[in-house]
């Protein structure tokens, strides 16, 4: 009897020493300094924030091919979906990648430019984060929304409406459409400029990406305080799929998928010419509030 006794405090002193020892390991650990090559996850210090189908995905993957450069595989929507939201900062960081110190963590969600509640929310996790917009022509960004929309509704062999029967209501332009709001460039960027000062976004041309895309990836390198490392060599023109793919400096290379080009939903000429003469104004407009111009419809 004795001895069972003797036996189960033996047992209860070992473990109680394990778990002193487990705690003090783990104490240290927490306040030791980093390794100076650890890598961890941390907020961006850039994001992406539009336009939809403006080439934000094309700009991301450019980006990547930066050494100091570290982006986010997927859309986070963590400031313009109430879900994300409230799962708060730690479930936004861990959806960020790992990097070292002194790289730069950029993510992307183009949904970001047309929600109102978005600049405030960024602005009070990081007032210094950089901001980058790529807009397109915002008649061919409408036709090209449609198409994204049309296409994944056949996929799901739901019905859709015509392009025509959703853009134009009795003759006129239908301002509620959700795609054509999303083209009133100078509506959104007003919400932004409400909260982050001018510099802090930078405006990329990007039917100048996709045309030439070297030049535009400098001025971003050197928006984000990059030492310039792209190289027009990361770039070659693949004449089957009609735009330019990318090639890293360990000679992989990588074309965006097969959404990006496909051929636009049809809209009547008639149509068109109505839809950018509605845009002259909101893109004056715009124009003005960012300091240059572009050569849209």
């Amino acid at each position: 009897m004795l001895g069972t006794v003797l036996l189960a405090l033996l047992v209860l002193i070992l473990l109680q020493t394990t778990q002193i020892c487990v705690c003090l390991r783990e104490l240290r650990a927490a306040s030791s300094p980093p390794a100076q090559n650890a890598t961890q996850q941390r907020l961006p210090g850039a994001i992406i924030i539009g336009v939809r189908k403006g080439g934000t995905r094309a700009l991301l993957e450019m980006l990547n091919l930066h050494p100091d450069v570290e982006v986010a595989k997927a859309e986070v929507h963590y400031f313009n979906i109430e879900e994300h939201y409230q799962q708060g900062l730690a479930w936004y960081r861990a959806q960020m990648p790992f990097t070292l110190p002194g790289q730069l963590t950029v993510e992307k969600t183009p949904g970001y430019f047309a929600s109102p509640q978005v600049p405030e929310r960024v602005w009070e996790i990081n007032p210094a984060v950089r901001l980058l917009l790529i807009v397109r022509d915002p008649a061919e960004r409408l036709v090209s929304d449609y198409t994204q929309v049309l296409h994944n509704r056949m996929t799901r062999h739901k019905p859709y409406q015509p392009l025509e029967e959703l853009l134009i209501s009795q003759g006129h332009i239908n301002p509620s459409y959700k795609a054509l709001q999303r083209s009133l460039y100078h509506q959104h960027l007003a919400h932004w400029l409400d909260v982050f000062p001018r510099e802090q976004i930078h405006v990329v041309d990007g039917e100048s990406l996709i045309r030439d895309p070297f030049p535009e990836l400098r001025r971003a390198e050197s928006f984000l305080d990059l030492p310039p490392r792209i190289a027009p060599s990361n770039f070659y023109f693949n004449t089957t799929k009609g735009f330019y793919c990318l090639l890293s400096a360990s000679g992989h290379d990588k074309c965006l998928d097969e959404s990006k080009g496909r051929p636009h939903a049809p809209l009547r000429s008639q149509a068109f010419r109505k839809l950018c003469r509605y845009f002259r104004e909101p893109n004056r407009l715009f124009f003005e509030m960012v300091g240059r111009s572009f050569s849209w419809c």
